[in-house]
């Protein structure tokens, strides 16, 4: 059977982010002609440290530039976006709110309005968060709370979701939108995350550094499980009209403390180090996980990857890559 994904021209903001870089490569293995929107250039990065970046078209620019975006669009004649580009450390939003702000608020809106331009667009998937929610007090978010983000990172996702739904009911835009929790996996570098600060540690044989109190609770996806479920939540798009304007949760439903998740990473390692928790975080929500049933029934989607597998896929990733790099 034909793919979904066979020749398709497909626009990727945020190509050269964590999640991006596996979405690229998983919609060339399905046949998709891919145009990427890529703002800056960072060569450890997974887009091109894979050699996937020679196998897809470049726009050099910024999301925030309509007519850029636009420009792309209506060339490449694109008919599928998938808009990952974002600001998306919590701890530079609360340092610099502007650039974030910019970025997830007014990045959206331009990309949307240029698609709402662009009479060959036939879909549009936007990436939200679960920070989009704000704070619900213990409680598994599900599609139908208010967005009520309170500090700047949060606020920047809950607008943009809300841009998204207002293109989608005013305009009649065919966006539909993901929201899901902590991605991890093979190709971040911010070794301030827990994920890739903890194996770094356990390869450099030094205490992995834990910069709340450990406790924090949250939904940790896999970034394979990511680019699948944007592709999914696409395809679906494009054969249900009425999912034009939902939200879906994604999350493989077994939340962590942060202090857990090193604990994990320790045990599949082997390793006997101990975590020095530091206690220093301020302004961030203390329990977040989703319920993703309204997924699995209206999409029949689920994960492809347990938190196991999809851990140990990332410690290989890692150790592959400090053998090579020191």
């Amino acid at each position: 059977m034909a793919s979904f994904w066979l020749d398709r021209p497909t626009f990727v903001t945020g190509a050269t982010g964590l999640v991006g870089a596996w979405l690229v490569r998983r919609l060339l293995d399905e046949g998709a002609d891919v145009t990427c929107l890529v703002r800056d250039w960072v060569p450890q990065n997974e887009l091109i440290r894979g050699e996937l970046l020679a196998r897809v078209k470049v726009v050099r620019g910024d999301v925030r530039d309509q007519a850029v975006v636009e420009r792309s669009l209506g060339e490449y004649e694109i008919d599928t976006v998938i808009h990952l580009a974002a600001q998306t450390i919590v701890t530079i939003a609360n340092r610099n709110p502007k650039s974030t702000l910019e970025t997830n608020i007014g990045g959206t809106w331009a990309l949307l309005e240029a698609a709402r331009r662009s009479p060959k667009v036939r879909q549009v998937i936007m990436a939200s968060s679960d920070k989009a929610y704000g704070d619900e007090a213990g409680r598994a978010y599900t599609e139908d709370m208010p967005l009520r983000g309170r500090h700047p990172y949060d606020v920047s996702k809950s607008c943009a979701d809300l841009i998204a739904q207002a293109y989608a009911h005013t305009f009649e835009l065919p966006v539909a939108i993901t929201r899901c929790g902590n991605f991890f996996g093979g190709g971040d570098l911010n070794w301030n995350r827990i994920v890739p600060g903890t194996i770094r540690s356990v390869l450099r044989k030094t205490r992995p550094i834990i910069r709340s109190d450990g406790l924090f609770v949250r939904d940790y996806f896999y970034v394979e499980d990511a680019a699948a479920a944007y592709m999914h939540l696409a395809e679906k798009l494009a054969e249900y009209g009425e999912l034009r304007g939902r939200a879906f949760n994604f999350s493989n439903e077994q939340p962590r403390t942060v202090l857990e998740i090193a604990e994990f990473i320790l045990n599949l390692m082997g390793s006997d180090l101990k975590p020095e928790v530091r206690n220093e975080v301020e302004n961030e929500i203390r329990h977040q996980t989703l319920d993703a049933s309204k997924a699995r029934e209206h999409l029949e989607w689920k994960p492809l990857f347990s938190l196991e597998q999809g851990m140990r896929r990332t410690v290989d990733w890692y150790s592959s890559y400090f053998a090579e790099n020191g």
